[in-house]
């Protein structure tokens, strides 16, 4: 964002600060989730103290939504005219970003929105998010932050007299503030989120219904485990969705040995109905019915997700801009979008598609510049860079929280793979030699604590 000189207004100083009015989906991804956040133009006055948001004039653009809205605040206190002149030129800035062929009639009719939140009313509509959605998760949080101030005795009440709006939604928001607040190295809210969590997984409605499941499903796959620590085989596996004793945990275990229930599983139930008589033998049948009924549902899934993930990768195929369309369907990104590419990238070698293999290869180098390094080969390239060994010793020294187990892993890994790989003798070298620092410094570290 430029840097832009805005008057505080608390003390009207001038303040210098990353201010950004116009978000342009079509120039920048990334532009509806931070209009969407909230946090925006916000300021920090050396004079006064006051730090929050500052008003002004905002445009928002979204080509794919064919969205052109306007905010102009209205305790600026500016006539309608001189609004329309200060907002122009940045109307003039999306009409320019746009190649003619996509310039459409809406340009011509921004939406002149009366407040900042009607603009995100009317964003998340365009996403089919209704205003009774948004209503329901703003209880949601309101209901959180009352359980997050109070102390656990006064919880229950308020627990009880909420139990409708205490579902799953309800515990997906509190998952992800608490995940946030980790993320950010606030221990204390982190830890008050989690024991706010563990009572309501023991006195909400929802939440023991939800505790009782997640116990259900932890002991299937521990069950499993243990049948599998000498060899999992199709009796072993028969004998525990047969004594699984509940749907949940026959669910389960049909989901984690998927690959398992296979033609020679089948024919070993067979063989046991053969062998059965009676009421067991009507048990066995039905279960049969239900294992075929599962392994349907499941495959039927899985084929959909398939089915999808290529329809999201030839999508982005077709958009001139690659590095845009990876950045709108970066959800829609994971494990099996990547097993596909390469797949596809397989077959397009194969048959000498010469274009569609340099476009996806192309996804592929964009989507490897877009994953960030872990934090620790980061760390170790910045080592790397330094004059000497004193150099080394010293941004160590200053780095203790860096010098953890996966940091000293990783650098054994590159240590073996450069030797293997017959790299530099200098590259090696200087690895080990921060291997050598970063263990002493570990050694040091422990015993201060």
């Amino acid at each position: 964002m430029p840097k832009t000189t805005v008057t505080c207004p608390r003390c009207k100083s001038p303040v210098v600060a990353d201010i950004h009015q116009l978000f342009d989906v079509n120039s920048d991804p990334s532009a509806k989730q931070r209009i969407l956040g909230g946090a925006i133009n916000i300021i920090r006055c050396s004079m006064c103290g006051f730090e929050g948001p500052v008003n002004l004039p905002l445009v928002y653009h979204d080509p794919g939504k064919e969205l052109l809205l306007t905010f102009f605040p209205p305790d600026l206190g500016v006539p309608i005219n001189e609004q329309e002149k200060r907002i122009g030129p940045m109307l003039k800035r999306v009409m320019d970003n746009l190649p003619p062929e996509k310039r459409k009639g809406y340009l011509l009719r921004p939406q002149t929105m009366l407040t900042l939140q009607t603009m995100i009313d009317k964003i998340l509509e365009a996403d089919g998010i209704t205003k009774e959605v948004i209503q329901a998760q703003q209880e949601r949080l309101k209901l959180l932050q009352r359980l997050f101030e109070k102390e656990a005795p006064a919880r229950s009440e308020i627990i009880k007299q909420n139990e409708t709006i205490i579902d799953q939604d309800f515990f997906a928001i509190l998952a992800r503030i608490a995940e946030t607040s980790l993320a950010q190295g606030d221990q204390a809210s982190g830890q008050r989120l989690a024991e706010l969590q563990q009572q309501l997984l023991e006195e909400s409605k929802y939440g023991i219904e939800l505790k009782t499941q997640i116990n259900e499903t932890n002991e299937a796959v521990k069950s499993l485990q243990e049948a599998s620590k000498d060899g999992l085989t199709h009796e072993k596996l028969l004998d525990l969705i047969i004594n699984a004793g509940s749907e949940l945990r026959l669910r389960t275990l049909v989901t984690y040995a998927r690959s398992g229930l296979d033609y020679t599983f089948f024919q070993t139930l067979s063989e046991r109905i053969d062998n059965t008589q009676g009421e067991k033998k009507q048990d066995l049948l039905q279960l049969r019915e239900k294992l075929l009924s599962l392994t349907k549902e499941l495959d039927d899934k899985m084929q959909a997700q398939v089915t999808h993930t290529k329809d999201v990768l030839e999508r982005i195929l077709k958009d001139p801009n690659i590095e845009k369309s990876i950045q709108e369907n970066l959800p829609e990104i994971n494990d099996l979008f990547v097993e596909i590419l390469k797949a596809e990238i397989g077959k397009a070698k194969q048959n000498k598609q010469n274009e569609r293999l340099k476009k996806l290869e192309e996804i592929i180098q964009t989507l490897q510049k877009m994953s960030p390094p872990p934090q620790e080969l980061a760390f170790i390239e910045e080592l790397l860079g330094l004059e000497n060994n004193a150099s080394v010793q010293k941004k160590l020294e200053e780095n203790p929280d860096q010098i953890t187990a996966e940091f000293l892993q990783m650098l054994n890994s590159l240590i073996a793979q450069s030797e293997t790989q017959a790299q530099s003798e200098e590259m090696l070298n200087q690895l080990k030699q921060i291997y050598r620092s970063a263990l002493k410094q570990s050694m040091k570290n422990q015993m201060k604590a």
